[in-house]
């Protein structure tokens, strides 16, 4: 069964999903790639995993490193979570080039190269903002690309973590 729940946050309210035992979604409120069905699901405020998410974003919204994330299970195909699982390995503060994942998850495969474009398709696709660190992926040259919750929030996220401008 889905749970949802809804919590504030200085970049506007967030939408949380959890299977009862892990978080499966974080949105912000109409990002592109929010699930209609989310809308539809049972309320659950009190789940453990929903207070543990909303410490974890307390400590993240204060500019401090907030640590281990709860439990998270997002879905999605072995490529996608592939590429969340490296998502998730970009430390607090830096960032990655699309091309920096095509090449780590190459090394990975034991492929010669892969795709960037495949690579920013699962990022784009990420369920869970924030914690799965979609946001700390950048072009090329370190500008700021492609964001489903806005670019605006993508900049004010690095800000945060003081990572504009690093790599």
């Amino acid at each position: 069964m889905a749970y949802t729940t809804r919590c504030p946050s200085p970049l506007g309210a967030v939408a949380l999903a959890s299977d009862g035992a892990a978080l499966t979604g974080l949105w912000f409120q109409g990002q592109r790639h929010y699930p209609a069905w989310l809308d539809g699901a049972s309320e659950a405020d009190g789940l453990p995993i929903f207070e543990q998410t909303r410490q974890w974003l307390a400590r993240y919204f204060a500019g401090r490193d907030p640590g281990p994330t709860p439990p998270l299970a997002p879905a999605g195909t072995a490529f996608q979570r592939e590429v969340w699982a490296l998502l998730g390995a970009i430390p607090y503060g830096q960032t990655r080039t699309y091309g920096d994942l095509a090449q780590a998850l190459a090394r990975q495969r034991d492929l010669t190269r892969m795709s960037a474009r495949a690579v920013g398709g699962a990022v784009g696709r990420n369920p869970i903002s924030i914690l799965i660190p979609c946001h700390r992926v950048v072009g090329r040259s370190g500008g700021l690309t492609g964001y489903a919750g806005g670019l605006e929030r993508k900049r004010a996220l690095l800000a945060l973590e003081g990572a504009l401008g690093s790599g």
